[in-house]
């Protein structure tokens, strides 16, 4: 285990007292203006195109800002945030079943096991309604009703039908809105679009966020970007595992960057397994697929009442079959947290009911649905997702069940940051999935889209200003330039030098098995510091036996997959040893000696109830702890049942 030292107390000096309701109004009342001509003199790097840094960089052009937006993939449309499925919350209330802003705060909070701060989810809860208003007037087409009424659908943790949804395509739809936004800054000459580029360091100067060190991934070119501020927009790193519901291409390299720069980085434990995706199906598999969080509105769970049962789904009887969510949760049935339905899919799997190659998966039955509403409706609703199943496992779901089983697909934890989206380097801001900021200790489904809209459409600009207001911040010293520079230049040529036998695939397929086996859905102590003795080694023949092929002068892919692994060897360290320190259960950080005599996560808020900031110094890592206070929730044991 490497050691940890714990460090001074930290705390959220921007978030505003007061009734909590009128705290969002009262920040954005008190935040620095900046004047339009003094806006215009200033300059802001954003790093990432998904609908946070998509939404981001487009409205900080629109206010008239001298925005350079970055990414890795050859056009700002592919992001990830493109494969999201299910639907986006809001607190619209159009079905009058009893939603408000207050009961979608109160839904995220207890979603999220109590580890998240109040002030955040409210203010996310009350821009939640702007969004939707926002993507219609962009033209995102939303469901709507017959008479021509946006439509909604439920999702997990909620006993309303909050979530706006395009079919199975959400995130393409909104992505394609923040897209058309961002291209009509482009083409307004206030965004300057750099894509296929990667970030590789970020340039400090006198304390402040300054600029990145960026490699031009087609030409092999080092590039050096300044700027009043940076934001961060980069996503999740759930390809820690290796096998994820993630982009081949999603990365921890900007944030670990940073982190390596004094950021401090939240939670890094906290990581969601979603439990509808397509099982794994060989061991040539380099990525899992998600089926969305929707499906579980109309289909149902279930597997065999007997162990081994072998039959074929349509052959086994009702009275021979176990919807074990409707059982043991009667209450939200199919439509639990993502936390509380991967665990379960587990268990019943680990009694040996599972069903399918390995008795890894349950079944996901539409038969009730299509028999209910016709498989009209049900094509309707699913189409897209039933196609997509069907294409991949050869098997149609209109004829019989889908085959689920969970996998990893969202974090949790990220870049600490303020009431602002300030990470603890000034000037570094950081947005979306980057940050770790809304969702505690598991994220309900539905909900990346809004805070990634959120934090991009009408926080960020806000927050941002108000920082920038102090600016422009002078020239940057070309030495501290150049040295960032250098330093992206010798990592470059380490891992060229080594020349060893192994690609870099084959340790990432490595250190996810490790990470899954022993930090996946069940942790234990033992199992965590194995891991933390297996990933070090793993680091070092990495660092002594890996084979990059091929120039830094040209496209190479190879090169780009092992940067990037050999930042997912630190991470996973962090992951590790943040999860041993956490002794309790919560939300998607499950540790197997904590837990009811139901077998559900047993929190310990006496001992845990804060947020876990650690900070990378040359002396190891230091924990700081950022308490977390509820005066509006009363912290209680989640039920859904």
């Amino acid at each position: 285990m490497i050691d940890y030292t714990e460090g001074s107390a930290i705390r959220d000096t921007k978030a505003p007292e007061g009734p909590i309701e009128e705290r969002w109004d009262t920040r954005k009342f008190k935040a620095r203006l900046v004047n339009p001509a003094n806006k215009r003199k200033l300059n802001v790097i954003v790093v990432g195109t998904g609908l946070a840094g998509g939404s981001a960089a487009a409205t900080l052009g629109e206010l008239g800002y001298n925005v350079k937006s970055f990414c890795y993939q050859d056009s700002p449309r592919r992001a990830h945030s493109i494969a999201a499925q299910g639907g986006i919350n809001a607190a619209k209330n159009y079905r009058g079943d009893g939603d408000s802003i207050y009961r979608l705060f109160y839904d995220t909070v207890k979603g999220g096991d109590f580890r998240a701060r109040e002030s955040n989810v409210y203010r996310l809860a009350q821009v939640s309604v702007n969004i939707i208003d926002q993507a219609v007037a962009q033209g995102v087409p939303f469901a709507r009703e017959y008479g021509g009424l946006l439509d909604t659908r439920s999702f997990g943790g909620a006993q309303v039908s909050r979530t706006f949804y395009a079919r199975g395509q959400t995130g393409q739809q909104l992505l394609l809105g923040a897209y058309q936004a961002l291209e009509r800054q482009i083409a307004a000459g206030t965004v300057e679009m750099f894509t296929r580029h990667e970030m590789l360091e970020l340039i400090m100067f006198d304390g402040r966020a300054r600029g990145i060190i960026v490699r031009d991934m087609v030409t092999g070119e080092i590039e050096r970007h300044l700027a009043d501020a940076v934001v961060l927009a980069t996503g999740g790193y759930g390809n820690v595992f290796f096998l994820s519901t993630n982009a081949k291409g999603c990365n921890t390299t900007a944030i670990w960057r940073a982190h390596e720069k004094g950021a401090y980085f939240a939670n890094p434990c906290y990581t969601q397994i979603h439990p509808t995706c397509i099982p794994v199906s060989g061991e040539y598999q380099s990525k899992l697929t998600l089926m969305s969080e929707s499906l579980r509105n109309d289909g149902r769970v279930w597997v065999p009442l007997a162990k081994g049962d072998t039959r074929a789904p349509g052959d086994i009887p009702e009275e021979e079959r176990d919807y074990y969510l409707e059982r043991i949760y009667p209450s939200f049935g199919n439509l639990v947290p993502r936390d509380i339905a991967s665990r379960a899919a587990k268990n019943v799997c680990d009694e040996g009911r599972g069903v399918g190659p390995g008795g890894l998966g349950v079944y996901l039955d539409f038969a009730d649905a299509i028999k209910r509403l016709g498989r009209d409706a049900v094509e309707k609703k699913y189409g897209n997702l039933f196609e997509m199943y069907e294409r991949i496992t050869g098997e149609n779901p209109y004829d019989v069940p889908m085959r689920i089983y969970p996998a990893v697909h969202y974090t949790m934890g990220g870049l600490w940051v303020d009431y602002d989206l300030q990470s603890s380097i000034p000037g570094l801001f950081v947005i979306g999935e980057a940050n770790f900021s809304d969702h505690g200790a598991n994220r309900l489904g539905a909900s990346a889209l809004m805070q990634g809209l959120a934090d991009g459409y009408f926080v960020l600009p806000t927050t941002l200003g108000d920082y920038l207001a102090d600016g422009p911040f002078g020239e940057v010293d070309d030495q501290v330039v150049a040295e960032a520079e250098i330093a992206v230049r010798k990592k470059i040529d380490r891992l060229l030098s080594v020349n060893g036998e192994r690609t870099p695939d084959s340790f990432h397929r490595e250190l996810g098995k490790i990470m899954w086996d022993y930090c996946g859905m069940e942790r234990t102590d033992e199992s965590l510091r194995k891991a933390l003795e297996l990933i070090p080694s793993l680091r070092e023949e990495f660092w002594r036996n890996v084979k990059v092929s091929g120039t830094a002068e040209e496209l190479n892919q190879v090169l780009e997959k092992a940067g990037r692994v050999a930042d997912f060897f630190d991470l996973a360290e962090l992951m590790c040893l943040d999860a041993l320190v956490r002794t309790e259960s919560c939300g998607g950080h499950f540790r197997a000696e904590s837990q009811d005599a139901d077998g559900e996560a047993l929190r310990d808020d006496e001992n845990f109830a804060y947020v876990a900031a650690w900070e990378r110094t040359p002396d190891g890592p230091v924990l700081h702890k950022e308490a977390l206070e509820y005066d509006y929730v009363k912290m209680s044991q989640r039920s859904y049942k």
